[in-house]
């Protein structure tokens, strides 16, 4: 579950929104009012329940092998998501959706996002993103289930991997 070129998306598990208002969210660390949406490549890092802890890295063109094969593991593709296993009924469950919206009204934010400060309305109803474990394997992205994300983060983002953590305010602690 992927935009299309000239296109952004916008994941959520409530399929009846018509139209997004830029707000502030209550995580933002901004207090500039957004509608958030995110590109093809970040597009996975959503594959979630809102509110999943997630630890994610992937390989880059300065990604040492040795960090590769420690981090990822040899053979296993170029990118991993780790959660942690009391959140695996919740992913089993989500119902998530797509929301597409034209590219035009947003501009990137930081190396993750893309955000508007208008109103945007979406191109068309929510997609059913589907099995969530399944649209991981389909990508031939790792899917990891660890007891608690906080050894892998440390590794991760000590490591040349690219990496993202989201909702890790909801992770078990240390």
């Amino acid at each position: 579950m992927r935009p299309e070129p000239g296109q952004v998306l916008h994941f959520s598990e409530d399929p009846t929104i018509t139209r997004f208002v830029p707000h502030v969210a209550a995580t933002a660390q901004q207090p500039e009012a957004y509608v958030w949406a995110v590109d093809h490549g970040r597009s996975p890092d959503y594959w979630f329940p809102r509110q999943c802890p997630r630890a994610m890295a992937w390989t880059v063109p300065g990604t040492t092998a040795e960090d590769r094969d420690r981090i990822v593991g040899a053979g296993c593709g170029e990118r991993v998501h780790a959660v942690e296993y009391g959140w695996l009924e919740a992913i089993r469950t989500a119902r998530l959706f797509a929301y597409r919206f034209p590219a035009a009204p947003f501009a990137p934010f930081g190396s993750h996002a893309h955000v508007a400060v208008e109103p945007v309305e979406p191109l068309g109803p929510p997609e059913p993103v589907g099995d969530l474990f399944e649209l991981h394997a389909g990508a031939g992205i790792q899917l990891r289930v660890l007891p608690n994300l906080w050894s892998f983060w440390d590794a991760v983002t000590a490591s040349s991997l690219r990496f993202s953590g989201i909702r890790l305010h909801n992770a078990r602690p240390r």
